[in-house]
């Protein structure tokens, strides 16, 4: 009714100010100018509701027919957003850069050195079952304790699927079965050779080779179980065409590690994996690029084939894969979308490349409980204590396989997860806090204005685990809108979960999110709700259901 009133205003004074006008006239008054003035100016408003309501109905089309996935303005005008946005650095050669506003980036201590080394010390491997959700929690063990297997040789496989191998990372002797709780499969164990001795694998050709047998070579390769599907983030399922497969190509969390510098010398197999993929979709190969340095990205990336490139800038989660899917084509019912990390494309191009499993890795070892932060050349499963021994300093510390928002804590005798390439050494937060945030006697990371944290933007913080409270009634504040760059209502989505609601569930957008992508959103959470662990709550029940 009031945009009704509006619109018709400027008509109803045009008629006003036109009587008003003949009436001058006729009397000759002086105020004709003052009165063509004004009917000058009713035109102008007119003119502009008129276009201003096309740009916004030419907008809504676009969204309803997901014409502008790719975050291109498709109005008429540009945005205030699009008419403040700095400019894009030159190597990104004019194209698009999708600018994400919501964010918040977390500096800590212990960013790992430019420097690789080889991680000498590391003598035993393993393959955790439970990384790799989708799969039954019993395999199939092939191996028994005291066999000799080469880096390749297949470990165990799921019942349910026992075309896909889980293999050995290494070559070795398994010297261990280890189960947890319900006599589940927790990891198999191997202790590696000095040198290490591969299976040799017959890779077809890609530029003949059909999709089918493409399919069947990485399942049987073991280099299958890298490719992970959304929604859910599960195994991808072989019997499944993906809609696309996206990989981001830089990392925002918390002392992540810098890919540009993982990916030095590997250009050809990452190019090899690339193209092997292209295999494997429908669609296309997405690549997420790095737009917030004066400094190019790897030219690894850049200079990519067969794919499609796209540029983000913008503070943390702008390196989540989920984030930049939900910005260059989301998630629709009853899609399906692949995802892998940027060394898991190198492994699979060194099936082509060098004709065996190659599961090798560089971690970046981080935080500010390590003596010297480094980078480290080891394969994939490492054992964790090994990997940081000698370097670790006095104290309580947790150590973390993964980043401090999303990895999992870990025993010096546990193993790195499957796909993790960073190690946090972090101070455990056991103690108790006084006041905690009416006494703020020292700085931490947080987005609390009670921290006066924005008056040093590049300060980086000595952390720990204490999380300053307990956990509380669980509040609408508008936080967890403020760093997640998605178009979605992530409150009313957890709430949906908790009281196990289906249809909302979907219609909030629960296929679009996975644990990391509201990481965040647990950082900041006043309410100390454990928005992970509720996230995969939803997204299990939601798969059953499917």
């Amino acid at each position: 009714m009031r945009s009704g009133i509006v619109r018709t205003f400027p008509l109803f004074f045009l008629v006003l100010a036109s009587n008003e006008v003949s009436a001058q006239s006729a009397s000759g008054g002086s105020s004709s100018y003052f009165i063509y003035a004004l009917i000058a100016l009713a035109i102008v408003i007119f003119l502009y509701i008129v276009i201003q309501v096309a740009d916004n109905l030419l907008a809504i089309e676009a969204r309803s027919s997901n014409a502008d996935k790719r975050g291109v303005n498709l109005g008429l005008f540009p945005g205030v957003k699009d008419i403040f946005a700095g400019k894009a650095p030159s190597y990104t050669r004019d194209a698009h850069v999708t600018v994400l506003h919501q964010g918040h980036n977390i500096l800590l201590e212990g960013e790992a050195a430019h420097k690789l080394e080889a991680a000498t010390g590391v003598t035993t491997y393993a393959v955790q079952p439970m990384n790799f959700r989708g799969i039954l929690p019993i395999p199939k063990v092939v191996v028994e304790p005291g066999q000799e297997v080469k880096a390749g040789d297949e470990l165990f496989h799921d019942k349910t699927k026992p075309e896909i191998k889980f293999v050995s990372p290494v070559s070795g002797e398994v010297v261990a079965i280890n189960r947890g709780e319900k006599r589940a499969i927790a990891e198999v164990v191997i202790l590696a050779d000095k040198t290490i001795s591969y299976r040799s694998l017959n890779a077809p050709d890609l530029q003949s080779c059909t999709r089918e047998t493409l399919v069947n070579f990485l399942m049987e390769s073991g280099a299958w179980p890298m490719l992970r599907q959304r929604p859910f983030d599960v195994l991808a399922e072989p019997g499944v065409v993906p809609r696309d497969i996206f990989i981001s190509t830089f990392d925002t969390a918390p002392l992540a590690p810098d890919l540009n510098f993982v990916v030095e010398g590997k250009g050809a197999l990452f190019q090899k994996g690339l193209d092997a993929l292209a295999k494997l979709t429908s669609g296309a190969v997405h690549l997420g690029l790095d737009a917030r340095s004066a400094k190019a990205p790897s030219a690894v990336f850049t200079e990519a084939a067969g794919v499609q490139k796209h540029w983000f800038s913008g503070k943390h989660p702008a390196g989540n894969v989920g984030v930049q899917i939900h910005h260059i084509n989301p998630i629709n019912a009853n899609e399906k979308v692949w995802t892998l990390n940027v060394q898991d494309v190198i492994s699979i191009g060194a099936l082509f490349v060098e004709g065996h499993y190659n599961a090798a890795r560089v971690v970046a070892l981080t935080g500010a409980e390590l003596q010297a932060p480094k980078y480290v050349q080891t394969y994939a499963g490492a054992n964790m204590g090994e990997l940081v021994a000698g370097n670790v300093k006095d104290g309580n510390i947790r150590l973390v396989s993964g980043d401090v928002l999303s990895g999992s804590k870990k025993s010096p005798q546990e193993f790195l997860n499957f796909s993790d390439d960073q190690v946090t050494a972090i101070g455990e937060g056991d103690y108790f806090e006084m006041f905690g945030w009416l006494l703020p006697l020292s700085l931490r990371p947080s987005v609390s204005k009670t921290f006066p944290n924005f008056l040093f933007p590049s300060y980086k913080f000595h952390a720990d685990t204490n999380t300053h409270g307990e956990k509380r009634a669980f509040v609408v504040t508008g936080q967890y809108e403020e760093v997640l760059p998605m178009d979605i209502y992530p409150q009313h989505l957890f709430k949906a979960i908790l009281v196990n609601d289906i249809e909302r569930m979907e219609g909030l957008g629960i296929f679009e999110v996975i644990e990391e992508d509201v990481a965040l959103c647990e950082f900041v959470c006043t309410s100390k709700q454990p928005l992970q662990e509720i996230l995969r709550d939803g997204l299990d029940t939601m798969r059953e259901e499917a």
